[in-house]
């Protein structure tokens, strides 16, 4: 059983929803756990958690607001000493096709989603390094992996959170910092309207909950992206195909059209560790090699 005793959470958005479930079940695991919202919720859940013999404080504020999320940090190193595990989980919906979207509506999606992981994880990170531990969830989506009609700033801040974790988790391993991603379906008041009523009855959040709790314990991956919803659970990968070599020629880009199934055939295809494994592949192609070293 995962033992989470000792150990100091800050789950965000966990007033409703799927931050409620991840806060519930980090809390029942032994954490002590900082329940963030906008809302009065968070206190209500902070409540729930104590009553169920569990160890929580609510904080209350945005996680778009650099100011209050370095007060939460440092509030919670003063009351517990410690930050071991961060949720960043609060999200919100502003749903229009791009034509329609305006523009304020796509900037406050983005900051909310992904501004906000990125500054509640850049105050946690020093303490997590100094104390060398540390385990970061982003949320994602399958909007971000694979586009969502209507979601077209749901999906930039989503996957700008994949590529959050796969740097974080670079710099972060030397310091046993693990840093992953889930991918939730689960029947939210986000999803509300979505799908009928029978269908979201088979995506509790309680059901994505213990993706997180995997990817919080201390044998964690990193780097992964864990789709999970209705019980079911994925590994989604960003891959690479192995693609054509064509030297410098005046009809390259006629020829890439040309042989466009040959650069789409996904037999063989890489999982690159980082992102300077592209120009190894291309070079190595060019017939040259280049050494592991050189990205670093």
């Amino acid at each position: 059983m995962i033992d989470l005793k000792g150990r100091v959470a800050i789950v965000t958005g966990a007033g409703n929803g799927l931050g409620r479930s991840h806060a519930q079940l980090l809390a029942e695991h032994g954490a002590k756990v900082v329940v963030n919202d906008l809302g009065p919720e968070a206190a209500t859940v902070a409540r729930e958690i104590a009553a169920g013999g569990g160890v929580a404080r609510a904080v209350q504020g945005s996680v778009t607001d650099l100011a209050f999320v370095r007060q939460m940090v440092d509030s919670t190193l003063d009351a517990w000493g410690r930050i071991d595990i961060l949720v960043n989980n609060a999200g919100i919906l502003r749903d229009k096709s791009f034509a329609k979207m305006d523009l304020d509506d796509f900037r406050l999606v983005v900051d909310v989603h992904l501004m906000g992981a990125a500054y509640c994880s850049k105050a946690v990170w020093e303490p997590m390094r100094e104390q060398g531990y540390g385990r970061i969830v982003m949320t994602t989506s399958s909007s971000g992996l694979y586009g969502n009609f209507g979601q077209a700033n749901y999906a930039a801040a989503k996957m700008g959170l994949v590529g959050l974790m796969q740097t974080l988790a670079l710099e972060g391993a030397k310091y046993d910092i693990r840093v992953n991603c889930v991918a939730p379906t689960a029947a939210t008041r986000m999803m509300e309207g979505i799908l009928p009523a029978e269908q979201l009855a088979l995506l509790r959040p309680e059901l994505v909950s213990p993706a997180v709790l995997a990817l919080v314990s201390e044998q964690a991956p990193t780097r992964a992206i864990v789709c999970a919803g209705g019980g079911g659970f994925e590994l989604a990968h960003i891959t690479m195909t192995q693609g054509i070599h064509l030297p410098e020629q005046a009809d390259a880009a006629e020829v890439l059209l040309a042989r466009w199934a040959e650069i789409a055939d996904r037999q063989g295809e890489l999982v690159p560790a980082q992102g300077f494994d592209q120009a190894r592949h291309e070079l190595k192609k060019a017939g040259f090699s280049v050494a592991e070293t050189a990205a670093t």
